[in-house]
């Protein structure tokens, strides 16, 4: 059921876009600190909360939408949170969006659209033998600890949002491709096959650690340097592994030309609104 994997999964787009705006608006009035203590610091901050209800929200539809369709037709279908963002913050914060940031809209959500119809993601194996899942961990892992191991040697704001950002983005596709082995076992075997999966603690641990990056990328600089990486990543990345561990398929030959216009319309309409964020950004500091 493509058609219903997608509505659920631009509800999870929606819910998770939310949750940032209001996780933002909680991490910027945190100066100082990181790790668990600036994460139980936020935990005191009511907007902090309503954030998290978000996101867990988002992380309903995402399982809907796993269960229903393929990693590669789902994930992609997140970059629709920096535009829901930016629609959600702007009234939140008593602002208008610019004319600019309707086109980075329309872009981003035309792109998308052009890019899902060319590369039509298909696929139904919602489990991978170890002999799959072992090198992918290894190699997702480690990518995640060097994107946080390079943040903390860098001073630069601009460099450690961008790093701290792209290891979200490969926890988030991580916890994906887990969560929908996850989610497969659940609908194939009911409950009992869910909580004795591996996958089902892979992707509670992968996900925090997402969510803590997050909050550290949110920390360090401003959402211009940070969701780029996180949202194009995910999309990224998570194709792959639909493709690598689950058999998924997208189209090649002649429609990798419209995927590659496609791609470029989405990189540009992300580029166009997350110059809009930093306006949003310093509006979120002083209302505090």
């Amino acid at each position: 059921m493509p058609a219903l994997a997608v509505l659920l999964a631009v509800l999870g787009a929606a819910s998770n876009a939310a949750g940032t705006a209001f996780q933002r608006k909680a991490a910027a009035a945190v100066r100082t600190g990181g790790g668990l203590r600036f994460l139980l610091r936020l935990a005191h901050d009511p907007a902090w909360l309503a954030g998290i209800a978000g996101v867990c929200g988002a992380a309903l539809f995402q399982a809907l939408a796993l269960t229903f369709g393929p990693l590669a037709l789902v994930q992609p279908v997140f970059v629709l949170e920096l535009p829901f963002a930016l629609l959600i913050a702007a009234p939140l914060l008593h602002r208008r969006l610019p004319p600019a940031g309707w086109a980075g809209v329309g872009a981003v959500v035309g792109g998308l659209a052009l890019f899902l119809g060319s590369a039509a993601p298909s696929g139904a194996t919602d489990q991978a033998p170890m002999t799959r899942w072992v090198p992918v961990l290894i190699g997702c892992l480690g990518l995640m600890a060097l994107a946080v191991l390079a943040a903390r040697r860098r001073r630069s704001p601009l460099f450690r949002a961008a790093a701290l950002g792209s290891a979200a983005a490969v926890g988030n596709a991580l916890t994906a491709a887990l969560l929908k082995s996850a989610t497969g076992a659940f609908a194939d075997h009911g409950p009992a096959a869910f909580f004795t999966a591996w996958q089902t603690y892979g992707f509670a641990l992968t996900g925090i650690a997402a969510v803590l990056l997050l909050e550290n990328a949110l920390q360090a600089g401003s959402l211009a340097a940070s969701q780029p990486a996180l949202t194009i990543g995910d999309a990224g990345l998570s194709l792959l592994l639909g493709v690598v561990l689950f058999d998924e398929t997208v189209r090649t030959g002649w429609w990798l030309l419209p995927e590659l216009v496609a791609l470029a319309v989405v990189v540009g309409g992300v580029l166009t609104l997350v110059r809009a964020v930093p306006h949003v950004h310093e509006v979120i500091r002083s209302k505090k």
